[in-house]
């Protein structure tokens, strides 16, 4: 590991100018570059203690040997040779998408002297219109398949071409009416390369033009009393019709952008792009990304943007591109996309209307890409077990954690406290023992205490359910078990198995050393020495165990790490699920849930009376009675009820801190 100090600049000898920067490790290999509007500035960021920076770049600067800068003269040019530098250096600490270039395309080949249509996938070429990307080839040939009828664009490759043209018949096609039969000669270079003009122009869009263009021939030729060519202009436009219901309108039909939404977590980001032609969605692509640098998602839609339209330029980039977040440097980027484009691009966030709905359903994409993601790589079996000989070495275990039950805790301002415990079983989740606890043992906030006490719960009941059974052989009369009284609901052996009945190998409680040393504690006073515990700590991704000063880092890449916050993850949205159920619960509660025979009606009635409970705990028995369907006798019950009810808390405002006063709005 590396000191940073051993390789920092000199004061002074940064440029305070746009450039990129590329940072080597001791063997010379580039393993991170970036770009900035003054290097001095930004490379100085890099250089602090190591305890303010992102864990990541901490590693990142602890990896690297020497830094080295080259000077430009704008930030669009800062923003292109950074790109550049990714591509060819392929750095291990710069946030990379992979997979783009499996997805198939629609391509017309107009570099050639007879276009094609066909399928293609990898690399652009030059000279060839791209559509797309698809997420299958067969939608592709379906979508060609109909509009072949109207623009019979040749789509054999060079050699049945060529055999063709040789033995002077065409092919299939041909016949059929779905090619023009260059190869034979039926129709000139010019008339063909128009045909493929045409289809493409229709691809791209550009599609009322045609459609009402037939309809013109068709009602010629049906004055003109010619009824068979009219019924094939009919069929023909039946074909484009069916083609462009493929895809769906969601927008104006001159509209032209790619919108782009990432769903991400601590450790990964899924990327989606709806690509948009003419007010239809014409392409769909995306991916999922390791977080392997300390990136927001401002950043993370910048390094979208260069691996989309890095290689792009004139129509295949849009007018407008619509991103959840704006990257720091905007007008950068946008010069840099207009550069592209040779004319100008809008690069914003949506706030109203059409496009703002349509990217709602691009991120939800995405986020159902990043769970369907997150599902196949934990449902792998060799990567559980991966991961599970991970944390076993990490922490030195006898074996790999078969069973890790997680702990939790959570409140909202030392209110509702409860605490969640969730159970992995060969690294999947086991729902069925998922338990939740209330904290009973005392009042207020105190996460640490909060942890001793569910710990202490969890496995005296643990080693209940171990006397119950025998195992630690018959108790003599009169004498309390191990864990301390048989709960009742475990006294009767139905032969099934009990809560809480088995023991985990490993223990992992949400938090740092505080939290660790707790449930170490509770362990030990039930003489527990069996269960391994760690900690994870959120903020940093540090594992914490009993009795040491330092955490265990494991790497960015490793299983068991990924492992281990999942587990925590999960235990954490489980504990709050249930916290804010009894909130709700406890929030909806009335003093008027105590008059008997008082139903909601009429609870609602005396609310709308009186504006408030406040209010209403104010009113003399009279003043009740005035409301409709109240006698005395109930008019009575209900001003016992609320002179017995305790006063309640006042209602605290968490942004601003202020007390709200209750005169209105209350609901019973």
């Amino acid at each position: 590991m590396a000191d940073p100090s051993s390789y920092r600049p000199k004061p002074g000898q940064i440029p305070d100018s746009p450039g990129v920067y590329k940072f080597r490790d001791e063997h010379r290999r580039v393993i991170y570059v970036g770009k900035a509007k003054s290097l001095r500035q930004r490379l100085a960021n890099y250089f602090q203690p190591l305890t303010s920076l992102h864990p990541r770049t901490a590693t990142m600067v602890t990896t690297a040997a020497s830094v080295e800068w080259t000077v430009v003269s704008t930030e669009v040019e800062a923003l292109q040779l950074e790109y550049s530098w990714i591509k060819e250096f392929d750095p291990r600490f710069n946030v990379k998408y992979r997979d783009d270039k499996s997805y198939p395309y629609l391509a017309v080949t107009m570099n050639e002297e007879f276009p094609r249509v066909q399928v293609m996938r990898g690399h652009k070429k030059k000279g060839v219109r791209y559509f797309g990307p698809y997420a299958h080839a067969w939608a592709i040939r379906e979508t060609v398949d109909l509009m072949l009828r109207v623009f019979p664009v040749r789509t054999c490759s060079a050699g049945v071409f060529r055999n063709a043209a040789s033995a002077g018949r065409p092919c299939l096609l041909g016949y059929i009416g779905k090619c023009s039969a260059p190869c034979v000669g039926r129709v000139t270079p010019e008339e063909h390369r128009e045909l493929a003009e045409d289809f493409s122009d229709f691809m791209a869009g550009r599609t009322g033009t045609y459609i009402r263009r037939l309809e013109k021939q068709m009602m010629i030729a049906a004055e003109d009393m010619e009824y068979e060519k009219a019924a094939r202009l009919r069929d023909d436009i039946e074909a484009l019709r069916r083609a462009m219901e493929k895809n769906a309108v969601v927008l104006a039909d001159a509209t032209d952008a790619d919108l782009i939404a990432l769903a991400e977590d601590e450790l990964e980001a899924a990327v989606q792009i709806f690509h948009v032609r003419g007010g239809r969605v014409r392409g769909q692509r995306g991916w999922v990304t390791d977080k392997v640098e300390a990136v927001d998602t401002a950043g993370l839609v910048e390094h979208a943007l260069q691996q989309l339209y890095g290689e792009e330029s004139g129509d295949a980039v849009p007018k407008e591109v619509l991103v959840p977040a704006l990257p720091e440097d905007t007008e950068s980027v946008s010069a840099w996309l207009s550069g592209r484009r040779g004319s100008l691009v809008s690069l914003r966030v949506p706030q109203r209307g059409d496009k703002k709905d349509l990217m709602e359903t691009v991120a939800r994409n995405a986020q159902q890409a990043l769970v369907l993601h997150k599902t196949k790589r934990a449902s792998d079996l060799t990567t559980r077990s991966r991961a599970l000989e991970e944390i076993a070495e990490a922490l030195d275990l006898d074996s790999a954690p078969l069973r890790i039950e997680c702990f939790d805790i959570s409140h909202l301002q030392g209110e509702d406290v409860v605490a969640s415990m969730v159970v992995f079983e060969d690294g999947l989740p086991r729902k069925s023992e998922y338990r939740r606890f209330q904290i009973k043992g005392f009042e207020g906030q105190d996460d640490v205490r909060s942890m001793h006490e569910v710990i202490s719960r969890r496995f005296k009941r643990y080693l209940a359910e171990k006397d119950r059974t025998g195992e630690w052989g018959p108790v003599a009369e009169g004498e309390v078990p191990v864990g301390g009284e048989v709960p009742a609901e475990d006294a009767q052996d139905d032969g099934r198995p009990k809560r809480f009945a088995y023991p985990p190998q490993l223990v992992v409680v949400d938090g740092g050393q505080p939290q660790v040393a707790a449930a170490r504690r509770a362990l030990d006073e039930l003489g527990i020495d069996d269960v391994a515990v760690c900690g994870l700590a959120k903020r940093l991704e540090e594992v914490w165990l009993p009795g040491e000063d330092d955490p265990v880092v494991l790497p960015r890449s490793s299983e068991g790490l990924y492992l281990l916050q999942r587990v925590r993850d999960t235990a954490h949205d489980f504990a709050i699920r249930y916290q804010r159920s009894k909130r709700t619960k406890r929030l909806r509660t009335s003093p008027l849930d105590a008059v008997p025979g008082l139903g909601e009606s009429r609870k609602q009635a005396l609310i709308k009376h009186f504006g408030s409970v406040k209010r209403l705990k104010q009113a003399t028995i009279e003043q009740i009675c005035e409301v409709p369907g109240f006698g005395r006798k109930t008019a009575e019950a209900v001003a016992v009820a609320l002179a017995q009810a305790a006063p309640a808390a006042p209602a605290v405002n968490t942004a601003t801190g202020e007390i709200m006063e209750d005169d209105g709005g209350t609901t019973a």
